[in-house]
């Protein structure tokens, strides 16, 4: 496991004890998805429901990172991402894309990092 990947499988866990500590229960998350919450300062942050396979994708892995290094591990509630509701947006477009053509073609498609991270804004260049 790489020092990405610990980083944030410790960021995962501090959340889950956070939450675990304060007995949470959404019942509008389905099995299978996390709540996170998206927005920069000055701009309302929105609540998104993803399905946790998008915490493996590498283009939600660079949010997360920059998550952490914006809040470290104080944040409090649901992980919230530093990045613009639009760009988040056209993030979760490409990886539910993908997500269908990969469920349609029926096979692993391993990642090559061949996304356009430069033009997405909430990603430092």
């Amino acid at each position: 496991m790489g020092n990405g990947e610990k980083s944030f499988m410790n960021f995962l866990n501090h959340h889950h004890q956070k939450k675990k500590k304060k007995e949470v229960v959404v019942k509008d998350v389905p099995k299978g998805c996390l709540a996170i919450k998206v927005g920069v300062e000055g701009e309302v942050q929105e609540r998104f429901v993803v399905p946790v396979v998008y915490f493996n994708h590498p283009l939600f892995m660079h949010l997360l990172k920059e998550a952490e290094e914006v809040y470290s591990f104080e944040q409090k509630g649901n992980i919230t991402l530093p990045c613009n509701v639009e760009e988040f947006r056209y993030v979760q477009g490409l990886i539910d894309r993908e997500r269908s053509y990969e469920d349609h073609h029926n096979h692993h498609h391993h990642h090559h990092n061949h996304y356009l991270i430069p033009h997405v804004g909430c990603f430092k260049a």
